[in-house]
């Protein structure tokens, strides 16, 4: 695809991007496809989908207790847990904001653990990466944050998240809905969203604005963008996915230039 060539004007050092129809076969790739790349919150749809996994095989429940009084796996999974940021202090009741959390990643991935008898990151692999061949894969550290992964193997996992192998079609609908509707709160780097609408561990554009996906990109279109220059996402609607993985960390520069990347991906894919 011509259109993944426009990352060799972007202002980084290293980036590789590709896309992923829906039923699983690359449309196109470019740069180094097989180098790995801190993910930043890109792990976070791994993590989730790993909970997915625990909560199909009867490890786990989605609406059981986890994290601060009220939560349930369902409201760490979503950001409504009520945990602050970057901390593990309690910033409101569960359910009643969209409060981004990596702190809730991290109770979760601890909740996981505890129940299955693995450590999260032992679980992941077991889970998610080992199955789908994602063997340049690993979590180091929170599951809120700390994964590496490489183009190739990404586009493994967005195959999946269009064509599920590893979850019954009805829980990656599930997670693909808005939970919890009309909540506000800030999607970090674009500021406050009315509502700023979540899965369980992955984002949903519906109508944000600003936003990292692109001006043409469906209401459908979920995924997630990393703080390390990375993100994934899904546009249902244009039937494909995108990766794109880059070393330099989240800032204006990507603010310009993902979104009329993602139109043109979607233009050509569209012709």
């Amino acid at each position: 695809m011509e259109s993944l060539r426009i990352v060799e004007n972007w202002p980084v050092t290293t980036a590789a991007a590709a896309v992923v129809r829906a039923d699983g076969t690359t449309a196109g790739s470019h740069g180094p496809v097989d180098h790995p790349f801190p993910l930043a919150s890109v792990t976070k749809p791994l993590a989730a989908y790993a909970a997915l996994v625990a909560y199909e095989e009867g490890a786990i429940e989605l609406d059981e207790p986890a994290g601060p009084e009220g939560s349930t796996v369902r409201h760490l999974l979503a950001h409504t847990s009520g945990l602050a940021f970057d901390e593990h202090r309690v910033m409101g009741p569960p359910g009643q904001r969209r409060l981004y959390s990596n702190a809730g990643f991290e109770v979760l991935g601890d909740h996981i653990a505890k129940a299955t008898g693995i450590p999260f990151a032992e679980y992941l692999h077991q889970a998610v990466f080992e199955p789908l061949g994602m063997e340049s894969s690993v979590l180091h550290g929170s599951p809120a944050k700390d994964g590496v992964s490489t183009v190739s193997d990404l586009t493994r996992f967005a195959a999946e998240l269009q064509a599920p192998r590893l979850l019954d079609l009805r829980t990656v609908a599930e997670a693909t809905a808005v939970v919890h509707p009309g909540l506000k709160g800030v999607l970090p780097g674009y500021g406050h969203q009315s509502p700023n609408d979540w899965g369980l561990g992955l984002e949903i554009r519906d109508g944000k604005s600003p936003h990292w996906t692109g001006h043409t990109s469906s209401p459908r279109t979920f995924g997630h963008f990393g703080q390390s220059g990375t993100f994934l996402w899904v546009d249902p609607d244009a039937r494909a996915a995108c990766v794109a993985l880059t070393d330099r960390a989240f800032g204006p520069w990507a603010v310009e230039a993902w979104t009329p990347f993602t139109d043109a991906v979607l233009a050509e894919l569209r012709s």
